[in-house]
């Protein structure tokens, strides 16, 4: 990473963020305020951003709401903000308003491992050590060996028990296939309650990480009793040299400051966008870098190898309960593999890299690459919520 002289920001504009039928949509937004000095709760209404918070006054509490898509699209409100000053606003200032993360007090979990191709990639880390120059001859013998033997396997059935005493005895079985086609789902906390940045933030890698990638993800959005009532984008951030030493390194490489993004908004379940819309998302990446470097890259959920509502059932049930709800990323088809800096060492970020996660539905989460240690700390957690709201009468 370089020095943290001339940071560039991403242009970010009310037509390039929404969905494509946000005029059909009920959204729901984080802002902060700081009148109040704290979050507001709002709906996303054409191009003003609405304040709920007298009515809900967290993410938490709207996603409890049977009436949750009625409150967003029709209740009367408070402060109104225009969108496109919300998305000028400079990141990291706490003295202008600006959109946060999307939800609050949900617990911030991640499935992995859930599609094919990035399953072999994780493979690959394992292989070199997280070594990036050891990754094309390693992914040059996995594919080798297994070839398309994974595709369109369901995971705990039996063709996925034939695939694994394949690699078994060819000397290639890991903890990453063990997930990826086993009868269990890797589930894991990403980050905290209220870690979470939002659209426009600057977005977090390790210091001490030399190979990494952003992973765009769709994230759903799920209330205490199991239910999904809506979906965002997300970027869990992918340290592969780190996870790729040890996998018991994983809250090294996936949990620090302003390394989860989540956003722009949760839109919210209804009649014309359900589960199977969610099923069939596309989410597309864009990575700008500041010498002029530009990678594309896709993933659909259409190629996940569990479905939404069983990963979903892995997070929650009987062995283990939720009472503020939890968001869910449901995992990546993207791992980027082309060489950027030298031959044979893969895709990396360079500070300065604009991040650009997107799907029409959706719309778009677009961060700023900068090291952990050089974003705006983590200063307003739970306790802060609790009395910031208490305060203004709101609780």
């Amino acid at each position: 990473m370089e020095s943290a002289a001339a940071r560039p920001r991403p242009l970010l504009t009310v037509g390039s963020v929404l969905p494509e039928d946000s005029d059909q949509a009920a959204l729901v937004a984080r802002v902060h305020h700081p009148e109040q000095d704290g979050p507001c709760v709002a709906a996303v209404r054409g191009d003003q951003v609405v304040d709920l918070t007298a009515t809900v006054p967290t993410v938490s509490d709207l996603m409890e709401r049977e009436d949750a898509a009625t409150v967003v699209r029709e209740s009367e409100g408070g402060h109104v903000w225009r969108l496109d000053e919300l998305l000028a606003a400079p990141a990291g200032r706490r003295d202008v308003p600006h959109l946060l993360a999307p939800v609050d007090l949900q617990v911030i979990k991640a499935a992995g491992v859930t599609f094919a191709r990035s399953l072999l990639e994780r493979v690959i880390e394992e292989r070199t050590g997280g070594d990036p120059a050891q990754a094309a001859r390693v992914r040059a013998r996995v594919g080798q060996v297994v070839g398309g033997a994974l595709d369109g396997i369901r995971p705990g059935s039996p063709e996925a028990d034939k695939a694994k005493e394949l690699l078994v005895s060819e000397g290639l079985w890991s903890q990453y296939l063990e997930v990826g086609i086993g009868p269990d789902p890797e589930v894991f906390t990403k980050a905290p309650v209220l870690s979470a940045v939002g659209t426009g933030a600057d977005i977090g890698v390790l210091g001490a990480s030399v190979w990494n990638n952003p992973e765009p993800e769709v994230v759903l959005v799920v209330d205490s009793r199991g239910r999904v009532r809506g979906a965002t984008l997300g970027n869990d951030v992918n340290l592969r040299d780190i996870e790729g030493r040890s996998a018991l390194l994983l809250s090294r490489a996936k949990d620090n400051n302003a390394s989860c993004a989540i956003g722009p908004f949760v839109r919210l379940l209804d009649d014309g966008f359900d589960l199977d819309t969610v099923r069939g998302l596309d989410v597309d990446l864009r990575v700008d870098g500041t010498d002029g470097y530009v990678l594309h890259g896709s993933s659909s959920l259409r190629e996940i190898s569990r479905d939404v509502l069983d990963l979903v059932a892995a997070t929650h049930g009987p062995h283990h309960q939720y009472p503020d709800g939890f968001v869910l990323f449901t995992g990546t088809l993207f791992a980027p593999t082309e060489d950027r800096q030298a031959p044979g060492a893969g895709f990396t970020h360079v500070y300065g890299d604009i991040v650009r996660i997107s799907s029409p539905r959706l719309g778009a989460l677009v961060n700023t690459v900068v090291t952990s240690e050089q974003a705006a700390p983590w200063t307003f957690g739970v306790r802060a919520l609790m009395r910031n709201l208490a305060r203004r009468g709101v609780l």
